[in-house]
C-alpha cells in the first residue's frame, strides 16, 4: 500500500483559525469533513488517515506553529516510512491571486518561513509543495497584517469551491503522480 503524508502548515489557536496564513490547516479541514475523518492529536501535530484505492494518505496539521513546522514533518515521515516523493506540503503564497492553485516538486521558500524550516530540517529544497494564492492586496509594512488576518468577504464566497479542488487536487497526487496533477490543476 502506497503511502502519503499531506502536511497542511498553520499556526494552532483560535486566534488564527480564520486566517490566511492557516489555508493549508483549512484544505485538510475541508477534506476531513467531506470524507467524515477525525483529526487526533498526537506527537507533534493533529493526524487522521484516509484511505483511498490503495493508497493511504496520512493528513498531518503541525502543532509547533509555523515556524517550526519541519519538526513534525521530519518526524512523520520517518515514523511512517514515507518517502519524500509522497510528501505534499500546503501553503500559502502571497505572490499568487487569490485562490490560484499551483503545485511544485522543488523550490525555494519564498520568504515563508514554515518552508523555510521544513528545508532546513530535510536538508532540502526537492519536496512536493501545494501553493495556495492569498494574494497580495495590502499596503507598504501591512504584510504580516494581512496573512494573519482573516478572510474578506469576497474571498469567503469563493473559498468553498477553491477548498473543493484543493481535495481533488490531494487524491490526484496520491493516484495519478505529482506530473499528471501538475498538467491537471496548475493555475486552475
Amino acid at each position: 500500500m502506497k503511502k502519503f503524508l499531506i502536511v497542511g502548515l498553520g499556526n494552532i489557536g483560535e486566534k488564527y483559525e480564520n486566517t490566511r496564513h492557516n489555508i493549508g490547516f483549512k484544505v485538510l479541514d475541508y477534506l476531513a469533513s467531506t470524507e467524515d475523518l477525525t483529526f487526533e492529536t498526537q506527537k507533534l501535530g493533529d493526524v487522521t488517515t484516509y484511505k483511498l484505492k490503495g493508497r493511504t494518505f496520512i493528513l498531518l496539521k503541525p502543532s509547533t506553529y509555523m515556524n517550526l513546522s519541519g519538526k513534525a514533518v521530519q518526524y512523520w515521515l520517518t515514523k511512517e516510512k514515507i518517502p519524500l516523493d509522497n510528501l505534499l506540503v500546503i501553503t500559502d503564497d502571497l505572490n499568487l491571486p487569490f485562490g490560484t492553485l499551483r503545485l511544485k516538486t522543488k523550490g525555494s521558500d519564498g520568504g515563508h518561513n514554515g518552508l523555510k524550516d521544513i528545508q532546513d530540517k530535510l536538508n532540502t529544497n526537492k519536496y512536493n509543495r501545494f501553493r495556495f494564492g492569498i494574494s497580495n492586496d495590502f499596503g507598504q509594512g501591512r504584510q504580516v497584517d494581512y496573512v494573519l488576518g482573516e478572510w474578506n468577504e469576497e474571498e469567503l464566497d469563493k473559498l468553498k469551491e477553491r477548498l473543493e479542488t484543493s481535495s481533488k487536487l490531494i487524491k490526484s497526487f496520491g493516484l495519478s503522480g505529482v506530473s499528471n496533477t501538475m498538467n491537471t490543476f496548475n493555475g486552475k
